[in-house]
């Protein structure tokens, strides 16, 4: 199976914006779990730009949509450009999981922010 869907229709982008924590975490995971509605393969793009703030609450359904798509024969990628959320997922262990894409054409892709940085030589 190729990493990249073949049909767009099953990729699904889930956008969040502002503080994520605690008190707003319960619309974040009914928008996770509205995006994995149904069967077949899934992919799953996770667009964190617009987020100011996220605390561990956020790690949970996080969790259970790549544990969904995955079991589905999907994938789960993480859009996330400020330092918050890759110190969150660095000290949850879960870098492995949800590396630091840059965009959704780069997570569509598989194109990791670390990948596609251009190398420069010091």
């Amino acid at each position: 199976m190729s990493p990249h869907p073949d049909v767009f229709d099953e990729c699904r982008v889930v956008r969040a914006g502002g503080e994520l924590d605690v008190a707003t975490a319960s619309s974040f995971t009914r928008g996770l779990e509205d995006a994995c509605h149904g069967d077949g393969r899934l992919f799953l793009i996770v667009d964190l730009s617009g987020v100011t703030f996220m605390d561990g609450s956020v790690l949970e359904p996080l969790c259970a949509a790549w544990h969904d798509c995955h079991r589905r024969g999907g994938w789960v990628r993480v859009i996330h450009t400020g330092p918050g959320a890759a110190l969150l997922f660095r000290a949850a262990g879960l870098l492995e999981w949800f590396p630091r894409y840059a965009s959704a054409q780069d997570a569509w892709q598989g194109i990791t922010a670390d990948r596609a940085a251009p190398h420069r030589d010091t």
